[in-house]
């Protein structure tokens, strides 16, 4: 069945049965329009909506962000090219990964700790979402992804954003934080690319036990950091309950923490798959949207 490994074709099964999995892969094989998100550190959504007119660019608005672009006649190449993309206006961002940032809820003038953040389409949004005003720190341990960070940041104007080149799994107990996002490293198995000649080759069951054994970890550290009565939101581009719900479970059972239900307005129309977890979602790539897992966490104590 086109070049995905087998075994996530029977992990895929095992959790979601036949007739599931095959919409899945089907959602795999689509190739979704170019999106955007307006960056309203720099501008205002109405001021790129005339611009896209003016250029004859046709898009389509989605009903749960103001800010969010579907492009429907032309690629990334030609959006690129665009000043508003060069001004940093805008920022090429999945519809999927805008979800996290808008579920987690930043308020102004709070401390936020955003754990994985290279690229910075997270970090820029949770900047854009608070106007600048909160005390964002965002962690990331590479160097040349930390540079790719700091770019994006600039690019954006998001001033409220501290970079830490630092491993999250050792951000030291002295800091806490008030809201934390962790869009914890996984196995990508929610945007596999069918046209990917490597795909067998890179997408093995040791990636699986390794981006586990690190949202394990990341996860304990974010819990151990944010305040108690606070709360943060995890994600993954995955769509396997062994990164999702069973790492959750790891510190659900702990009874520090519990899980604060998701709730999406009936008039919204998101591809969700089965959550083994009450109030958690877990979107399933089609025409719009990629594979990805949100949940939202509260530390009790």
């Amino acid at each position: 069945m086109n070049n995905i490994p087998e075994f996530l074709i029977e992990m895929l099964k095992n959790q979601y049965g036949e007739q599931l999995t095959k919409s899945i892969i089907d959602g795999y094989s689509k190739k979704r329009p170019v999106t955007f998100r307006v960056n309203t550190l720099k501008t205002q959504v109405e001021t790129i909506e005339n611009k896209l007119k003016e250029q004859n660019i046709e898009y389509e608005k989605i009903e749960w962000s103001n800010e969010a672009f579907i492009i429907k006649n032309i690629r990334e190449k030609e959006i690129e090219d665009l000043d508003i993309y060069k001004n940093g206006e805008i920022y090429l961002q999945s519809l999927s990964s805008m979800l996290p940032p808008i579920i987690l809820q930043p308020q102004e003038h709070i401390d936020i700790l955003d754990m994985a953040a290279a690229p910075g389409g997270k970090t820029t949004q949770i900047a854009a979402l608070t106007n600048n005003n909160a005390h964002i720190t965002a962690c990331e341990m590479n160097k040349i992804r930390a540079e790719r960070l700091k770019y994006n940041i600039d690019k954006q104007g998001a001033t409220s954003v501290y970079i830490m080149q630092e491993d999250s799994r050792k951000i030291n107990e002295f800091f806490s934080f008030d809201s934390i996002l962790l869009d914890a490293p996984c196995s990508g198995s929610g945007t596999i690319d069918l046209k990917n000649e490597n795909l067998e080759k890179n997408f093995t069951k040791k990636l699986i036990d390794k981006s586990i054994e690190s949202q394990k970890a990341l996860l304990k550290k974010a819990i151990e950091v944010l305040k108690p009565g606070k709360e943060m939101v995890y994600s993954t581009c995955s769509i396997l309950s062994c990164e999702n719900e069973d790492v959750l479970n790891t510190i659900l059972k702990s009874g520090k923490v519990k899980i604060v239900p998701i709730k999406i307005d009936t008039n919204i129309k998101l591809p969700l798959l089965p959550s083994k977890i009450e109030g958690t979602i877990c979107i399933k790539p089609n025409e719009l949207f990629e594979g990805f897992f949100v949940a939202k966490i509260k530390k009790e104590i």
